[in-house]
């Protein structure tokens, strides 16, 4: 079935002048001041049809921004997927084979597996290992307030709560539950690791207001490390909202289904069937369990929902 176009506000654009950075892997430029400080890392694409991370990068590409401390690096990550991209079916480019967000494991870095997935997380590995602080730029498929997102250790609340916005917090106590995604990998993974990595979720793909709001956050990180100066005109804060993850759950059966539409932030009542997955029943597992994130397409395989409480 054709998938509704109605709402592309934001289209991808041509970004084959970005190919050869300068750091021998495609589509990955580095700019150092040539003065101590941290090695921050702006990532977009990891998934193919997250628009909002490229127009973030690219703006800091276009308009020279370059770091008065330390070193910035920006890099494209999933160019083969974002490359696929139809307008006629604007969610399909997500990923070829594996989602490239869940498999920054050395089980699957190091196995022999093989996909376009798998073959450029290899590349960006050095990119990524460099790399102090990590802000990976993502957006959503529902139309749903924008959020943090990050294992649950107290160098990654600290930057989130500092550039504030968005005010929303998801965070991981025990992993995402279906695979290692890049905010994991490495020492950000580990509880007594340096720096801090974590996703922005912007918003809805195809919305300007994510757009927006990727080149805002991108900027707000940047500054709170000291590589380019704060916006004195910036919003202050809102208040925080956080809540943390309790269940990931699969689809597992192509008749998977909701008891009730649902677009993300919606609560349950403890027991209160939330999905039939199949013949399996998902039910809440405490009172106010919040959902994020629930799949508008299920897809054996793919995620379904994630189920958390709020902090």
């Amino acid at each position: 079935m054709t998938q509704a176009t109605s709402a592309l506000e934001v289209l991808p654009r041509d970004l084959s002048a970005y190919r050869e950075g300068n750091t021998g892997v495609d589509y990955v430029h580095r700019f150092e001041s040539g003065k101590p400080g941290p090695h921050v890392l702006i990532n977009a694409l990891t998934h193919g049809n997250e628009i909002c991370g490229m127009v973030a990068a690219t703006h800091l590409l276009d308009t020279g921004v370059r770091p008065k401390i330390g070193t910035l690096t920006v890099s494209f990550s999933h160019i083969e997927a974002y490359n696929a991209f139809n307008a006629d079916k604007p969610y399909d480019n997500r990923q070829i084979v594996h989602n490239l967000n869940r498999i920054w494991s050395a089980e699957m870095l190091d196995g022999a597996e093989d996909s376009p997935e798998l073959r450029r997380a290899r590349e960006l590995r050095p990119v990524i290992d460099a790399a102090d602080y990590i802000l990976d730029i993502h957006s959503t498929s529902q139309d749903v307030v924008p959020f943090w997102v990050y294992p649950a250790y107290e160098r990654n609340a600290e930057v989130a709560l500092a550039v504030g916005v968005p005010p929303v917090h998801l965070v991981m106590p025990n992993g995402l539950g279906s695979g290692t995604p890049l905010i994991q990998y490495g020492h950000h993974g580990e509880a007594e690791g340096k720096g801090a990595a974590m996703v922005v979720e912007c918003g809805q793909h195809f919305k300007q207001s994510a757009a927006d709001l990727a080149t805002a956050v991108t900027l707000g990180f940047l500054a709170h490390f000291g590589l380019i100066d704060k916006d004195p005109n910036a919003a202050a804060p809102a208040p925080q909202r956080r809540f943390e993850l309790l269940q990931t759950h699969m689809v597992k059966d192509l008749n998977f289904s909701f008891t009730r539409p649902l677009i993300g932030f919606e609560t349950f009542a403890e027991g209160e069937l939330i999905a039939m997955n199949g013949t399996e029943e998902i039910r809440s597992p405490c009172d106010d369990c919040t959902i994020f994130m629930p799949t508008r397409e299920p897809i054996v395989g793919r995620e379904a929902v994630y189920l958390t409480k709020p902090i």
